[in-house]
């Protein structure tokens, strides 16, 4: 029974930093709209703000408290409102979260570049230090009692806030109508303002109160910028409205955590132990979303389209891929060593790219998780194979990610916009943490299975040069493949399914069916990139399929254009380049590429098209607004719509 009690303290201390998390984000989306992927970012630069002014500059720590909580986080945060935030009001859901996401790779990379990963930072108890306290023969700590006393009354405190006052009542009603709310007398961008202030302030709360905790063997950037994930979970059973059901959720998920540690690994493989912790805020992620009704899952925020891009002919299409695959046959003649490999690398991550551009840019169902399917292509190549490179290998891989693309959009029909891009995070942090960490699959953690290079007939040996011009080769044929069907009926109903998923179905369409094709075709077409990342590089591991690099490309294909070929192309080499550029970089400018990538979302914030879509650009150089991946100018094509 103390074994018990013992296990279920853990739990509510720990479900009470995921609660103060859960309901950072959960002020901030339901008083503005956004649902802000920075917001663990913020968390961590508040914990390690604190232990540069109590532990390494000796301040006392309240007062530390004090100056991050009350000054800097709120200033921050009204930084951020005033930058990016007051031109997303009703903008869609892709937009919004690639601007959060630019947000938490400009702080992680300003962190790595002050704070050196490689240094230990440990933070101790604050609270009372080494002075504890037992109820029923279970030992607490002050710091422990603090942390649940700390959540209890921020859940309280903002329900009463929000609930009561008239400045409380004006937070909730920025988010539905600015306009009519600037009628009855108040000012939207200043109402917004204090909720981002506010709600950055939560997160350095959660940062700083998580720091003891995770920061006995030193704080870690990445470690504590993905904490917000696990407050994903229980923001999604307060439904992102509803506080004390926030901070319930919190409470179940660090008690399903605790118990699961406690309880589970006699009954697990030894492989899935060590990531047992990690996985339990996932899954349970994933069967929050699936249990909550469909009804309760409508996300905040207006419905808003822009014109359909035009789309590039037949002939374009053939014409850029002849000229791609001629251009990279020059490459491979005049380059050598690293330039060879990394333009053999970008290719590969751009054909993941286009994967995007079809099931997001086209169809605006928003994934996160197609750095997975990659890392699931290589893995299918080389298992296939033996370790080798064939054609029959190749099938493997697409038949398999086709095939997991399907079965992951069934359970993900229900969901839409950022419901089903929490659901999509949930499955790739799986797959990271339960797969490709999984010691019975690869051989240790960051030992690659071997892929090999696919082989050409009447060659024994593929080359670097040789595997740049069969990457261009399969760009070249992804890339025709997504102009054919966004040319095609289903690639018109992909775009009236993005438009209004409801006009869709009016129509006698069916919703469903869309969505599985869509997600198995991305799926197959990551797979492809897959193959050729895992075989430049001889083998494919965890290191490879890590959350942040996949959404580093995203970003990076959005920034371009993310309803654009091109995009993925520039995205997919300047993804391939960052590590490059960081290597001949001194060493404390570490995180600066990563920042620098952040910075790009002030396109997004003014144009929602990304550089595809900058009317000066594209009168200058003749580019075509969208679809068109060659810079071609084309002439305008009819367009499916919900009207006709």
């Amino acid at each position: 029974m103390s074994t018990f009690l013992s296990f279920t303290v853990i739990g509510i201390v720990t479900g009470a930093v995921y609660a103060i998390t859960a309901t950072g984000l959960v002020v901030t989306y339901s008083t503005t709209g956004v649902f802000n992927f920075a917001h663990g970012a913020v968390s961590m630069v508040a914990a390690f703000s604190f232990y540069q002014c109590w532990v390494a500059w000796g301040w006392p720590w309240w007062l530390s408290l004090i100056i991050i909580v009350l000054i800097g986080a709120p200033l921050l945060g009204a930084a951020v409102e005033l930058s990016f935030m007051r031109r997303l009001h009703g903008a869609t859901v892709e937009r919004s979260l690639m601007i959060t996401i630019g947000l938490m790779l400009i702080l992680r990379g300003i962190a790595q570049a002050i704070w050196d990963p490689a240094t230990l930072r440990p933070v101790d108890e604050f609270i009372l230090p080494g002075q504890n306290f037992s109820i029923f023969g279970v030992v607490f700590s002050y710091q422990d009692l603090s942390v649940i006393v700390v959540a209890a009354l921020i859940a309280v405190g903002l329900r009463l806030y929000l609930r009561g006052p008239r400045s409380g009542v004006a937070l909730r009603a920025v988010v539905d109508d600015p306009e009519l709310l600037a009628m009855a007398g108040a000012a939207p961008h200043r109402i917004a303002r204090r909720s981002w202030m506010l709600g950055f302030a939560l997160a350095a709360i959660a940062g700083v109160f998580v720091a003891p905790s995770i920061g006995n063997n030193g704080l870690q950037i990445d470690t504590l910028t993905m904490l917000v994930v696990n407050g994903y979970a229980a923001a999604v059973v307060g439904r992102l409205r509803s506080l004390p059901w926030t901070f319930a959720g919190g409470i179940m998920l660090g008690l399903a955590n605790a118990y699961a540690v406690g309880y589970l690994p006699g009954h697990l493989p030894a492989s899935l132990v060590s990531t047992i912790d990690l996985v339990i805020p996932v899954v349970f992620l994933f069967v929050v979303l699936l249990v909550l009704p469909a009804s309760r899952l409508v996300a905040a925020g207006r419905l808003t389209r822009h014109a359909p891009p035009r789309v590039a002919t037949a002939r374009q299409s053939l014409s850029f891929g002849v000229l791609g695959v001629a251009l990279a046959v020059v490459l491979s003649l005049v380059t050598s060593g690293t330039w060879t490999t990394t333009l053999t690398q970008g290719l590969a991550l751009g054909i993941v790219g286009l994967s995007s551009v079809l099931l997001t840019g086209y169809a605006g169902q928003v994934s996160l998780a197609q750095y997975s399917f990659m890392g699931f292509g290589a893995f299918w190549m080389g298992k296939a194979a033996n370790g080798g490179g064939s054609w029959i290998g190749l099938v493997a891989a697409i038949a398999f990610c086709a095939l997991l693309g399907a079965l992951i959009a069934l359970p993900a029909i229900r969901l839409r916009g950022l419901y089903l891009a929490l659901a999509t995070l949930a499955f790739s942090n799986a797959a990271i943490y339960g797969f490709f960490s999984n010691s019975s699959i690869f051989p240790g953690y960051g030992a690659p299975v071997a892929v090999g290079r696919l082989t050409i007939p009447g060659l024994s040996s593929i080359s670097d040069a040789t595997m740049l011009i069969e990457a261009a080769v399969a760009f070249a044929l992804c890339a025709g493949v997504v102009l054919w069907v966004r040319r095609a009926t289903f690639g018109r109903r992909l775009v009236a399914l993005s438009d209004s998923p409801a006009a869709f179905a009016g129509l006698g369409l069916t919703p469903a069916v869309s969505k599985v094709i869509v997600f198995a075709v991305s799926g197959a077409i990551a797979g492809i990139g897959g193959v050729i990342y895992g075989g430049q590089q001889g083998g494919i591991s965890a290191n490879d399929v890590q959350l942040f690099s996949g959404l580093v490309l995203l970003l990076l294909v959005s920034i371009i254009g993310l309803r654009t070929a091109t995009g993925a192309l520039i995205g997919g080499i300047a993804a391939a380049s960052l590590p490059v550029l960081t290597a001949h970089l001194p060493g404390w400018t570490v995180g600066l590429p990563g920042a620098a990538v952040g910075v790009g979302i002030n396109i997004l914030a003014f144009h929602p098209d990304g550089v595809m879509g900058i009317p000066w650009l594209n009168a200058r150089f003749h580019l075509p607004f969208g679809d068109n991946a060659f810079l071609i100018p084309q002439r305008d094509r009819p367009e499916l719509s919900l009207a006709n």
